[in-house]
């Protein structure tokens, strides 16, 4: 695209050179005034052929069939270029959209982020680290522009019909971080009809919406000022418990990491304990809590506790160690 508007800049030029040297070479040459020089130059590259201006001289004829020459071929492929640019800008637009319809239709449990503001970004940067596929609803076309490397589309996430256009009878999940509790609450209502085992997340704003997100269908309600706020007052009265979780949390982080690892039907870890299966001892990771298939939750398991399939393990540890425990959740190979 940058090869073709040089191109358009260097044929402007060159129209405008032409049309210069044109002007300059009737009023020197024939004598004539300005506005009779540049009208003659303009019918003659145009090849209007509108009327001679004055007779010619022949050395005018000479000079207007050098400008005919030189300055029909310049229009012509200024005109060329022109087309060209408009028509495979055109192009690269359709194609374009058809290349991200492409990549949508082939989405297969994937998360839908309703809004691309800071939430929104956050929540991106956090799924591409873990190479989870996602595509992004977004209503501003102006925040489409800035990122390009990422699948996103353009529209109101709060119609069926850009819901299903970004797949969500595939999606594994959906989190909603629009700016108001009202357009959450329609996208909760929306994507719960539309997909009734999907995993909704909803982020709300003001005191009491969080109810009734979730009666519209809601599996987890988020409220960031509310977590704020807990989050400022632990970091004045517990520094080193907020330091440590941050520590444990924090994306990219190399040497601890916080985890979660479903145990996966017929793994080898399967009906062993923790003490027998060598979490803590051969890999060094702490098992915080292990969340039942039920939704029961049991922290700090003891030794003893066994490991059963869908149960989900809380740990901590290094993220090669993690990577290790995850291979070992998952089923027996062969």
């Amino acid at each position: 695209m940058d090869s073709f508007k040089k191109r358009l800049l260097l044929s402007a030029g060159m129209i405008v050179l032409i049309i210069a040297c044109g002007t300059l070479g009737y009023m020197l040459l024939e004598g004539w005034n300005l506005l009779d020089s540049l009208f003659m130059t303009v019918t003659t590259i145009t090849t209007v052929g509108y009327r001679e201006v004055h007779e010619l001289t022949r050395t005018g004829q000479i000079f207007t069939i050098a400008l005919i020459i030189g300055g029909v071929g310049t229009v012509f492929y200024v005109l060329s270029t022109g087309a060209k640019f408009i028509l495979e800008g055109e192009l690269q637009e359709i194609f374009g959209r058809k290349r991200v319809e492409k990549k949508i239709r082939d989405l297969k449990d994937h998360y839908i982020v309703c809004g691309y503001g800071r939430m929104g970004r956050i929540i991106c940067r956090e799924l591409k680290g873990k190479n989870l596929p996602y595509v992004v609803v977004e209503k501003s076309p102006e925040r489409l522009v800035q990122f390009p490397d990422i699948l996103l589309v353009e529209g109101d996430a709060t119609k069926d019909d850009v819901l299903k256009l970004v797949g969500i009878e595939k999606a594994q999940g959906l989190i909603s971080v629009l700016p108001t509790d009202a357009e959450n609450l329609y996208v909760v209502l929306s994507a719960r009809g539309l997909n009734p085992r999907l995993l909704i997340v909803a982020r709300a704003g003001e005191e009491g919406s969080e109810q009734k997100l979730l009666r519209a269908g809601a599996d987890r309600v988020v409220s960031p000022y509310h977590i704020g706020g807990l989050r400022i007052a632990h970091t004045v009265l517990k520094p080193a418990v907020v330091d440590f979780i941050e520590f444990a949390t924090k994306s990219g982080n190399i040497d601890l990491q916080m985890e979660e690892i479903t145990i996966q039907e017929n793994s080898h870890l399967v009906g062993l304990t923790l003490d027998e299966c060598g979490i803590g001892r051969d890999l060094g990771i702490i098992v915080v809590a292990i969340k039942q298939a039920t939704g029961e939750m049991k922290f700090n398991p003891t030794f003893r506790s066994a490991i059963r399939e869908k149960d989900t393990l809380i740990a901590l540890g290094e993220i090669s160690k993690l990577k290790m425990l995850e291979e070992m959740a998952l089923p027996r190979k062969g």
